[in-house]
Order: structure tokens, then sequence, then C-alpha cells
């Protein structure tokens, strides 16, 4: 089962909720302050492609990616 990122809307908590597929849509509620008013982030997602070679992003928009804080930044 995929683990999905949310951001609270109101107490600003970043989360994850591990869901299947055919809940990845559904509303979340914040653990911190159990507020509905959340939002669905987009992931970045790497892979490595052969035994030396580094992590590559899939895609460089979207994502936490420009504040180095989700790690795709060394």
């Amino acid at each position: 089962m995929p683990n999905y990122q949310f951001i609270c809307l109101d107490c600003e908590e970043a989360f994850e909720e591990k869901r299947p597929f055919a809940q990845a849509s559904d509303p979340a509620t914040c653990p911190a302050c159990e507020s509905g008013h959340t939002k669905k982030l987009l992931s970045v997602v790497a892979f490595n492609v052969g035994t030396n070679s580094i992590p590559v992003p899939i895609s460089t928009h979207g994502g936490c990616c420009g504040g180095g804080s989700c790690g795709c930044h060394p």
C-alpha cells in the first residue's frame, strides 16, 4: 500500500497516510488538530537504474523541491 503525503491547511502540520490506491483521493484528517481541511501533496519519486547509478528524480516540478526539506537536494 502506498503512502500519501498531506498538509493541514489549518495548522500547517505535514503528515503521511498509508492507504490503498482506491482511496488515494479520499479526504484526510489531520492527526495534530483533527481538521479535515487538508491537501494531498505531490510526492517526488526517485529510482536507480543499474548498480552504480545515483537516484534520479522522475519530475523536476511540484512536490517540495526547491525548499530542500524533502531530501531531493543534497
